[in-house]
């Protein structure tokens, strides 16, 4: 019988030699993924009980920071922090939206797990820049617009908003054009834009129309102002004109390139 062929002999032992590798590789990705699976089972479960099973980690606390009206009181009453819950249960999202729902005060919260123990709510609050009295009360009014808060007393250094728009002609057509809101909010921009030296002053900022606003100072001194465009341009007009005319009662920046001064 005629011996085997170099070619046969090759053939035959690449056919009892080739799965060997592979059944290797097979083995140690099995023994890799039971491995994996044990450690998964061994320090996952103790992970998972340690979060939500333990009272190591559990809320006890609930810190406040930033307030400068509200009490802490309030704010812990608003948030409703669930004490004794697993800390990494807490739904921060939900103390966030019940505080700006309770306390319109708020204008911002940053709420935070603090481990092991505490939730952390960092508050910033809305602040005046304009009053609308009713009655005796004061409507704090901040520089968004928002009207958020009924005071007692008024702050000190907060200008009140009067609006005295008449309900024929011109003005009466800015109201029906922009409403009220509008007009609130334009007082706002006004208010905002005033010189830091004349906002200090400034007791009363009036709106008749929505490009006839003005201001009215603590010493008497009057601003006619114009509507809330052009804010930057007319805060410098108004430096300079009563740095020019430090004796006038009474200026108009309503058109700030042509800025004019009367009254002595």
């Amino acid at each position: 019988m005629a011996g085997s062929t170099t070619a046969e002999r090759g053939e035959r032992q690449r056919e009892s030699s080739g799965p060997r590798p592979v059944r290797r590789l097979n083995r140690r990705r099995l023994r890799r993924l039971v491995l994996l699976a044990l450690t998964l089972v061994f320090v996952g479960i103790p992970a998972l009980w340690l979060l939500y099973g333990s009272s190591w980690l559990r809320v006890e606390r609930a810190s406040v920071s930033g307030t400068r009206v509200l009490t802490e009181a309030q704010v812990r009453r608003a948030a409703e922090v669930p004490l004794g819950k697993p800390l990494i249960s807490v739904d921060t999202d939900a103390i966030e939206s019940r505080l700006l729902r309770k306390l319109p005060r708020i204008d911002a919260v940053e709420v935070v797990r603090s481990w092991p123990h505490g939730i952390d709510l960092k508050v910033t609050e809305r602040t005046p820049v304009l009053l609308i009295q009713k009655g005796r009360k004061f409507v704090e009014v901040d520089d968004e617009g928002v009207r958020f808060a009924t005071v007692s007393d008024a702050p000190k250094g907060v200008p009140t908003l009067k609006l005295r728009v008449s309900r024929s002609g011109s003005a009466a057509a800015s109201l029906r054009r922009f409403g009220q809101a509008r007009l609130v909010r334009e007082a706002v921009r006004v208010a905002r834009a005033v010189p830091a030296a004349v906002a200090q002053r400034t007791r009363t900022v009036k709106v008749r129309s929505y490009d006839a606003i003005s201001l009215e100072l603590s010493d008497g001194r009057t601003v006619d102002w114009g509507s809330g465009e052009q804010g930057a341009s007319k805060a410098r007009t108004l430096t300079a004109l009563m740095k020019a005319a430090p004796g006038a009662r009474h200026f108009d920046v309503s058109v700030p390139t042509a800025p004019a001064s009367s009254g002595s």
